[in-house]
């Protein structure tokens, strides 16, 4: 009897351990909250990326060459935009009038003087078949060197491309989406990276390269690169969208704005300064929110063109014939850096525009003057920005390559080769594990349990918030995933 009680209690005891075991391996094989999260999280960044790749890669080339735009100009242009330095130059009008003899036909919009001795003098010309052309002056003998369509160079053209894919605003939203989905790649791409359950050193700060796994070989030298580049995909990313179209816009009118008092009882159009953007980088981003100033024709025009007028906050050149040798005559006085343009009148209203967008921010002018007293009606520099354009201003120059010189491009050019680098090898990852039947994407399979939604509702959130267009796409995605994608057999097969 006593074995016979021992021996029962044995089997109970067995069969408790057998059923204990049993639940804890349903337990351990069940989804967690939080691994379903992180497949969640996977599947978001898997999509973002098939959308975002294509776009990276262009904005990332065409960047490149933009960033290098001085070398290549000078490469490339190298007789049309230097010159063998002279005694003494001509007088600017001169210049234009041996511009304008030449090409007879075409309108004068912009000029700027030779930014050193043994640079040309540039002169852009609207033509009759609506060409923008940089004609290059000797400004010692004022023979015309040359031209550049302004609408038809590789640097021009990779500029178009970057900003707006050369098919318009379609092609601005669309860079602009595909920015804002970087941004979601890079946050979903870091939670990745993060070790799930032990921390190595190979596979997460080293990528395993000599590893014979193809997997591994190209999950390492996607990931590793992709942490060590996060800060400066992101500030690109940042830097770049304030000259969106939609987002742009909206910050600009919401933090570039100035006081009004900066030139009270000065005529103002509806235009803005801003506008002068339109054939290329012409002001810089902080002041494209100011409103564009009016000459008053009614008050100087008995006067010959000559100033009559002064006040304490309206400087202007006094007793002085106003043209285009007195405009950088007074440009140059007020300490606008070399390199300045100075855009020409339109109308009877116009102003002249002297703008300076030189490579230290810091250093930038922005001046509207009188085309007829040759009043300063507007002189903003940086001291008059707010400390959003000022940090906006100072992102651009980095994010072109041009505040702190070569080391700045390079930089920039590492940013660019790992974003291309990270585009290319996210593609290889999805082709390796992609099913071989034809048809099939190859994703992350959905959870199966439905996660608490607080956190993604959070996310979705506050990026609608912060960027509403990727905040309007995100809901779309999350709304199509769950309500069509997974639901539909067919489709199912397809996205899972």
């Amino acid at each position: 009897m006593r074995h016979s009680h021992h021996a029962s209690v044995f089997w109970q005891v067995t069969i408790k351990m057998s059923e204990s075991a049993t639940a804890s391996k349903q337990l351990s094989t069940a989804p967690s909250p939080g691994n379903r999260f992180y497949r969640t999280v996977w599947r978001w960044h898997f999509y973002a990326g098939l959308f975002v790749i294509p776009f990276m890669l262009i904005l990332a080339a065409t960047g490149i060459i933009y960033l290098f735009k001085p070398q290549l100009d000078a490469a490339m242009y190298h007789n049309l935009m230097f010159v063998q330095p002279g005694a003494t130059a001509l007088p600017y009008t001169e210049q234009v009038q041996s511009v304008q003899n030449s090409y007879p036909g075409a309108t004068v919009t912009q000029i700027t003087p030779n930014s050193a001795a043994d640079r040309s003098t540039e002169v852009l010309l609207a033509t009759s078949d609506e060409r923008n052309l940089m004609v290059f002056v000797n400004p010692y003998s004022g023979q015309v060197l040359g031209s550049r369509d302004e609408d038809n160079n590789l640097q021009a053209i990779a500029r178009k491309i970057h900003g707006e894919l050369l098919i318009g605003k379609v092609g601005d939203y669309l860079v602009e989406l595909a920015s804002c989905w970087g941004l979601v790649l890079l946050i979903s791409g870091l939670y990745l990276w993060l070790p799930r359950h032990q921390f190595t050193v190979l596979g997460t700060l080293i990528p395993r390269l000599w590893n014979k796994n193809k997997r591994v070989f190209w999950r390492d030298l996607h990931a590793v690169p992709g942490f060590y580049g996060i800060l400066l995909i992101g500030f690109l990313i940042l830097t770049g969208l304030p000259w969106t179209g939609f987002w742009g816009d909206t910050f600009a009118q919401v933090w570039g704005r100035f006081p009004a008092q900066m030139w009270d009882d000065i005529p103002q159009s509806t235009v803005l300064t801003g506008s002068l953007n339109q054939r290329g980088q012409v002001v810089p981003w902080a002041v494209q929110q100011l409103p564009m100033p009016q000459s008053t024709a009614s008050e100087h025009s008995n006067h010959a063109g000559h100033s009559n007028a002064s006040s304490p906050t309206q400087e202007s050149v006094v007793g002085t014939l106003v043209n285009l040798n007195s405009i950088i005559a007074l440009a140059q006085a007020k300490g606008a850096p070399p390199g300045f343009n100075v855009t020409l009148p339109e109308g009877e209203t116009g102003v002249y525009t002297v703008s300076a967008f030189p490579n230290d921010p810091t250093q930038e002018v922005t001046m509207h003057i009188d085309q007829y007293s040759g009043k300063v009606l507007a002189d903003v520099r940086w001291q008059d920005y707010g400390l959003v354009p000022k940090a906006v201003e100072m992102g651009v120059a980095i994010h072109m390559g041009k505040y702190f010189g070569l080391t700045n491009q390079l930089l920039m050019l590492i940013a660019a080769l790992i974003a291309m680098l990270l585009s290319i090898t996210g593609a290889v990852m999805w082709w390796q594990r992609r099913p071989k039947e034809s048809g099939l994407m190859g994703a992350p399979a959905m959870p199966p349990h439905v996660q608490h939604w607080r956190v993604p509702l959070a996310i979705v959130a506050v990026m609608g918030l912060v960027f509403p267009l990727v905040g309007l796409s995100l809901v779309i995605v999350l709304l199509l995933d769950y309500f069509v994608l997974s639901r539909i057999p067919a489709l199912k097969r397809i996205f899972n």
